[in-house]
This record gives C-alpha cells, structure tokens and sequence, in this order.
C-alpha cells in the first residue's frame, strides 16, 4: 500500500487507478502527465525569457506554488485513503498513516519553498525598484542596437554626507549579441566636461574646477560630479536629487554614449551578504593594511575573509593607489560571484535577501526585467570587452577626452584599444584571486 502511495507523489493518480477508481485516476494522471509535458517544452524554447517573465510574476508564482503544494498534500493523503487502510491491523494502520503525512508533507515540501523564495524575492525586487524611473515607450530598447548602464559602487553609510561614486564603469550591452563592453573611468579624473547647454556646463563652461582645500585635496573630481549636482540645486533651477542625472550625462559625455540608467551599489553593504553566505575566500598576494591608524592587517595568502574584512580588504588605500584599490574591488567582486554557488544562496536565501536592503539604488525600471535578465544571460555567454582609462593610456590631471571618445568609439565597433575576456576564463585582476569553489 505505501508503495503505491509513493508511486502517487511522482505520478499522481497511480494509486487510485490501483484502487479502481479509474476515471479519476486516468483524469489526474493524465492532466499531471499534460503539465509536464507543456513545463518542459516551455523550459526548453524560452530559456532565459521564461526567467524574465517569471521575475514580473512572482507573487503569482507564490500563490500557484502554494496552491499545487496544498493539492499534491491533499492527493497523497486521499490516494491512501482510496486504497483502504481499514483492511489492516491497528499496527499496520498506525505504521502507514505515520508513513503516508511524512510523504505528503515531503511532496508539499518544495512547492512551499518554492512560494517562499518567491515571496520573499518579490519584496526585495520591490523595496530594490522602490524608487526607479518609467518604462520606455515601444519596443523595451527603444529599437536601437546597444543599451548602456552605469555601474557605480559608493558608499552610503548613515555616517556619511551625501553619496561620493569610489567605481566608475559603464556597461555597453549589444541588444542582438549581448557582447558587453565595460567601460571603465578613474574617479580622479580632472577638468571633466559637461554637455553643452547643460546646467552644468554653463556653471563650469572650461571644465569642472573648484578651489583645493585647505590641505590641498580637491573636491572637483569626477567622483563628486553627484554630490556637487546634489548639493547645488540653484544651479538646476532649484531643482534637488539631481545627482544620478548629472552623472549620467557626465559620463556619457565623456565617452560619446547616451546612458540609459545607472546603478549604485553600497560597498559597504556586500559586506553583509560576504557574512550571509559564509565568509569570501580569496589568495591575497601581498598585505594589506587598513585602519586610521594602520591598526589592522590582511596577511597575504589564501584565507577566508569575513564581510568586514573583504570590505577593508576592497577599500583599503594605505601604502597604495586608487588604481590598485580599483582592482581589489573587482577581484572581490569576482569572488563572490564565482563562490555564491545555487546551493549556497538558497540555503542562506533568507538572510541574503536581507542583507540586500540599502545595497542598490537604480532608475531601471522594475518591468525592465523582464528584458534585461534575457540580455544578461545573452551577456554572460556572449564575453566582455574591458578597456580601462587609466593611466599610461591617459592622464587623469589633464585628460584627452578626444582619445578617449576616439577609444570607446573603436571598442563598440570591434577596433583596437580593448582586452577581451572570457565569460569561462575571466582574467583575474591583481591584488588577490578567487578560490574557485
């Protein structure tokens, strides 16, 4: 008897055929064997797309999911009931029926999960998107051939005033191959332009040039373009919060590109999901000293770092450069992604979708999605083109800003000036490397 009831969890409607309730078995096997069937065709010609459209359905998908974990609890436990216990001592009663609610719960078991992971992805995608701008009319790109992003890492610690961009890079994703080509900008670039006309530009028509303090530090560099723009609303009009935009025109009018949207994620908040999935193993080749007072140490060698040493380990400028900084960054950043394995973020799904509050902050529109999770997985097998604006290349206290148009023009067409990486054999950047999982 249990073994039919078994049977049932995977092919419901075996165990009332058994019992000779044959056209409702033939009907419940026959509509659970039709799902299949049309979940795995759909699984198969979408791909990436149906993973799109499933990120704007989230709360259906946990109600559906909720629903077929009821249904397949009450199946199992009917197809036991339809095979008539009764006929068997109290003992074997006993022993099946303590049987038949393990398996029903087991069989309810994922699809509760599975409305779980949902929901709970549905409210982090929602508190994520909370402030993001309107979908574009039309065709989702608006018919043109590329899309670009701006990617920014800062920190936005309750500690500090305002929002000052550390990580300046622009994604430039080919909307029909899905090659990308990553733009990267010092944040110390000096004298940036502006776009003519813009309220910026007729604020600082040469460039963008301020008094150095008192110390000699400058506060007119490329980094603080947002910060000064939210600092300055008479310069807008009186219009406030214009920082996100002034940077998107700053940079693209640096490298020649409309920019779409940008993305600002809190460095310091990835220390939190570094600690939700368990720490960030990494080969340090050198040390790494941090702290005011040069108090604290990441020997070099292979070790697991926690999300509070990952970050100095990332930020950390003493006895270095911007430059070397910038690199850390990014090899941390390849950590986590090479080490936050499937089995590692659903058994820790819970705490790193908290950890991700106060972590990003966009204007992509939320519906957006559903075309730009196709187009990343188009991205991530298409490979990356990096060309980095760093010195020999250029000089960041006096920029040639036609080489550099000259540079990204000739990288989206395919010329010179640009590293390819595959997306199966990333190259590491110096500092550290990832430890394979």
């Amino acid at each position: 008897m249990i073994g039919w009831v078994a049977l049932s969890v995977l092919f419901p409607g075996v165990a009332h055929l058994r019992a000779g309730w044959r056209r409702t078995g033939a009907s419940v096997l026959a509509v659970y064997l039709s799902g299949v069937a049309v979940v795995i065709t759909v699984a198969a010609l979408a791909g990436a797309d149906l993973a799109g459209r499933l990120i704007g359905r989230l709360g259906l998908l946990a109600v559906m999911s909720g629903t077929l974990g009821v249904a397949w609890f009450v199946l199992v436990v009917h197809s036991y009931v339809v095979l008539r216990p009764g006929r068997l001592s109290a003992p074997g009663q006993l022993i099946s029926g303590a049987l038949t609610g393990v398996l029903a719960v087991g069989s309810a078991l994922p699809f509760g999960l599975t409305a779980h992971y949902a929901a709970v992805s549905q409210r982090t995608i929602d508190g994520l998107f909370r402030n993001s701008g309107e979908m574009p009319t039309g065709e989702p790109f608006g018919g043109r051939d590329r899309v670009n992003i701006l990617l920014l890492g800062g920190d936005l610690a309750g500690n500090r005033v305002g929002v000052r961009t550390d990580s300046i890079n622009v994604a430039s994703v080919d909307v029909r191959t899905g090659h990308t080509v990553m733009f990267g900008l010092p944040r110390n670039l000096e004298g940036v332009r502006f776009p003519e006309g813009s309220p910026m530009y007729n604020q600082f028509p040469f460039g963008f040039r301020l008094p150095s303090g008192p110390d000699g530090s400058r506060e007119d560099l490329l980094f603080s373009v947002w910060e000064y723009a939210d600092q300055h609303p008479e310069v807008f009009g009186g219009r406030t919060g214009m920082g996100p935009a002034t940077l998107k025109e700053t940079v693209g009018e640096i490298l020649g590109l409309r920019v779409d949207w940008y993305t600002l994620v809190n460095i310091g908040g990835f220390a939190k999901i570094i600690d939700a999935i368990g720490g960030l193993e990494l080969t340090v080749d050198r040390n790494v000293v941090y702290g005011r007072r040069n108090e604290g140490l990441i020997p070099a060698g292979t070790r697991r770092l926690t999300g509070e040493q990952a970050l100095w380990f990332a930020r950390s400028r003493t006895f270095s450069d911007d430059y070397a900084r910038m690199k850390r960054q990014k090899c941390v950043f390849a950590a986590l992604l090479a080490q936050a394995e499937p089995a590692t973020v659903l058994t820790h799904f819970t705490e790193i979708a908290g950890a991700t509050e106060g972590l990003l902050e966009t204007d992509i529109p939320g519906p957006m999605l559903e075309h730009l999770v196709p187009l990343a997985a188009k991205a991530k097998k298409a490979g990356v083109t990096s060309v980095q604006f760093v010195p020999p290349m250029i000089s960041t206290a006096s920029p040639d800003w036609t080489l550099i148009r000259n540079t990204a023009a000739r990288a989206l067409t395919g010329g010179g000036g640009a590293s390819s990486s595959s997306p199966k054999a990333p190259k590491l950047a110096e500092g550290c490397a990832p430890v394979a999982p």
